[in-house]
């Protein structure tokens, strides 16, 4: 994390390329709870702390709204940034009030928390399905992320959003490139083109043919215009893809370092749903996230943000904050007592997608460790390559040796 000065002084710079983002967040919990910070370009105050993200995400004068922010700072959002993908984004994620509740309605019955409850039995098929394919490569290193933990969350909300089985992989490949997934650059406004045009294309059939899935429920009840419909439809596709696959990929390699703690999640002495928290916040799969934009002048912890500014939640600074979880906060210990964590959000825009994200956690992890309790990272620096972006925190790759199969 570089530093710059500018005439509000001494202001970080969230550098996508930072080899770590938890060194970063330290830097940044030490110069305070309200930082100001550049992120692609974009000024804004960084919320680095429990206390401080929690107030931020939960506070009235604090909108997604993108109207309240000031003209200035919207200049300053470049295209094909994942500032801009984020903050014009037309769908619930940006909405408040009555507009959020309309916008929200139709996923809160297909997300609920029992709905969810009655996929654990297909969610462990596709994951022992993946087990079999994993035993079935070659002898070597093997790319849990690539292997593993990508293509659960990937066939698991292509299927409940009901894409013909024909498009699913022009679709999955253009919601990859859509999230910034993969090593290789490429025009993000170019992807976002194509695949809205075949969003497009599966929601007209579907006008005329319903059938399975949330995209046809959500053509059926007509609540959402054209954009919104496909504002939604993409949100929920990256939202209940790309930050499952951080944290399939970070609660995995966590018990890898943890081989005690694995062993007692083994022997169902510890929980797989407190693994699975723990890495939510010990490893939080998103870094930091924005925006939210004071409707008024007002003063969070001491610092006056004036009407119009841009804050961002910081989420992987806010789980390891000592001010909240003490001396373990920099150490993954799922046996300790959580005292809750914020990377699933708070407050009114609190994640739908969390019954679901923790289900497939819980349920993945404890097939994969149960088929190879042996497995091993395959070097010293095995899953510590960083994603590369500003949003996402986890590894590009985690390369295992998987021992003898057992279950």
């Amino acid at each position: 994390m570089d530093t710059a000065e500018t005439g509000a002084g001494v202001r970080f710079v969230l550098d996508p390329a930072s080899p770590d983002v938890h060194a970063d967040c330290a830097k940044l919990r030490e110069l305070g709870s309200l930082v100001p910070v550049e992120m692609e370009g974009v000024r804004a105050w960084a919320a680095t702390r429990h206390a401080t993200v929690a107030a931020v995400l939960a506070h009235p004068d604090l909108s997604r709204d993108i109207s309240h922010w000031d003209p200035e700072g919207r200049a300053e959002v470049r295209d094909g940034t994942a500032v801009r993908r984020i903050t014009f984004d037309t769908s619930m994620l940006n909405a408040e009030g009555e507009a959020h509740r309309r916008l929200r309605g139709p996923l809160a019955r297909v997300f609920n928390a029992r709905r969810v409850e009655e996929l654990r039995p297909w969610v462990a098929r596709l994951a022992a399905e993946r087990v079999d394919r994993l035993a079935a490569l070659p002898p070597g290193p093997v790319d849990l992320r690539e292997h593993f933990a990508y293509p659960i969350p990937r066939d698991v909300i292509t299927e409940l959003m009901g894409i013909p089985p024909g498009m699913r992989s022009e679709v999955n490949e253009l919601t990859d490139v859509a999230a910034g997934v993969g090593d290789t650059p490429v025009d993000v406004t170019e992807a976002r083109r194509v695949l809205y045009g075949l969003l497009t294309e599966i929601v007209e059939d579907l006008r005329g043919a319903p059938g399975p899935g949330l995209i046809s429920a959500l053509v059926q009840e007509g609540e959402l215009t054209g954009r919104e419909l496909l504002d939604t439809v993409e949100l929920v596709f990256i939202a209940g893809h790309v930050t499952t696959v951080n944290l399939l990929t970070n609660g995995a390699r966590a018990l890898l370092r943890e081989p005690a703690q694995l062993a007692l999640a083994l022997g169902g002495e510890l929980p797989w749903s407190a693994v699975v928290d723990e890495t939510m916040r010990w490893d939080s799969p998103i870094a930091h996230f924005p925006m939210r934009y004071a409707v008024r002048d007002l003063e969070i912890d001491g610092v006056r943000v004036r009407r119009g500014e841009a804050v961002v939640a910081c989420f992987a600074s806010a789980g390891r904050d000592p001010e909240r979880y003490g001396e373990r906060a920099c150490r993954f210990d799922a046996v300790a007592p959580q005292p809750g964590h914020l990377s699933f959000g708070h407050g009114r825009h609190f994640c739908l997608g969390a019954p679901l994200a923790r289900l497939e956690g819980e349920v993945s992890l404890a097939i994969l460790f149960a088929a190879f309790p042996d497995m091993r990272l395959a070097g010293p620096d095995a899953g510590t390559r960083p994603l590369g972006s500003v949003l996402g925190n986890s590894t590009r790759s985690l390369p295992v040796l998987l021992g003898e199969r057992r279950g």
